[in-house]
């Protein structure tokens, strides 16, 4: 019997395997679709379907930048287990996903999850990651990356904790040595440690500024103290408190977790060491990618696990 592409595709949404191996299945066993499930459960390749509603909340950011420097990708990958995430053959995967992930053309994950997938026989990222799933036996998600790219500089990078926090920043500059580079390393650990929202404050919508304008006038008038104080001081603790939140949330007005006098700046650091380097340099974005970050976790509790393997 020809093995057609509509039966291929058919005994992909039952199993959740892999195009080619779905292929391999029907052609092996005629094109009986009952037969090609079983030959696939017996390979272990009709399980990624099963897995897909387990959480995935564990996982690794991984981060690839360009030999010139000039580029650089971020992309997360959940699994279900941190054993899993510290494994190399799960890490070896990720970086092969970061790979593609740096040089893509595609605008979003959907995108990115129907590009040829260029290291094995799987058609398209998202066949290689079903198989992965089977292979490795946890539910995988390719949840997101982001690219940043600087030709007027260098894109700076920074891993924490193995994979659990990513940074890339994104320098603009016109003089690139080992003092520059040291200082947007020490940015991208700022950025890192402190999870600013914005690169500066003109980055802040006025919608989000209305917004806390609303709620810190509500704690106000909630309290009984404050909300008999005139109108033009009450603006004015608004307009304060608005201020100290900017600082922040905004990487470049924050206080520089190094810094000496523990005062300085964030951006006046970087301008410190641009005079220093007679430089020209513009902190312009930055990418941080946390591991998990917004997924629930499952809370695993290891005795009753115990406990429902002995019953």
């Amino acid at each position: 019997m020809a093995v057609t592409a509509k039966l291929v595709k058919e005994l992909r949404e039952m199993t959740g395997a892999g195009m080619m191996d779905c292929k391999k299945a029907l052609t092996a066993t005629d094109g009986d679709m009952d037969k090609a499930v079983e030959f696939l459960r017996e390979k272990g390749l009709a399980t990624a379907q099963k897995k897909a509603g387990r959480i995935a909340a564990e996982g690794i950011v991984m981060l690839k930048v360009s030999e010139d420097g000039k580029k650089a990708v971020a992309v997360e990958v959940n699994a279900e287990t941190d054993f899993v995430a510290k494994n190399e053959k799960f890490q070896g995967y990720v970086a092969q996903v970061a790979e593609l992930a740096l040089n893509t053309k595609a605008a979003d994950i959907d995108a990115f999850m129907e590009e040829e997938w260029t290291f094995s026989e799987s058609a398209t990222v998202k066949e290689e990651l079903a198989h992965q799933i089977a292979t490795i036996g946890e539910n995988m998600n390719i949840r997101r990356f982001a690219q940043v790219a600087e030709e007027n500089g260098f894109v700076a990078s920074y891993t924490h904790m193995g994979g659990k926090i990513g940074v890339l920043v994104d320098v603009e500059t016109d003089v690139v040595n080992d003092a520059v580079k040291e200082m947007a390393k020490n940015v991208a650990m700022q950025v890192a440690a402190l999870k600013p929202l914005y690169t500066n404050d003109s980055e802040v919508s006025a919608e989000y500024i209305a917004h806390e304008k609303e709620i810190l006038l509500a704690q106000i008038m909630n309290d009984p103290k404050e909300s008999q104080k005139p109108e033009k001081v009450i603006q004015g603790m608004i307009a304060g408190r608005i201020n100290k939140e900017l600082k922040e949330i905004c990487l470049l007005d924050q206080v520089y977790v190094k810094a000496e006098d523990g005062k300085q700046s964030v951006g006046k650091y970087v301008q410190e060491v641009a005079k220093a380097n007679n430089a020209n340099i513009t902190i312009k974005g930055f990418v941080r990618f946390e591991t998990g970050e917004g997924l629930e976790k499952k809370e695993e509790n290891f005795a009753e696990e115990v406990a429902k393997q002995m019953k």
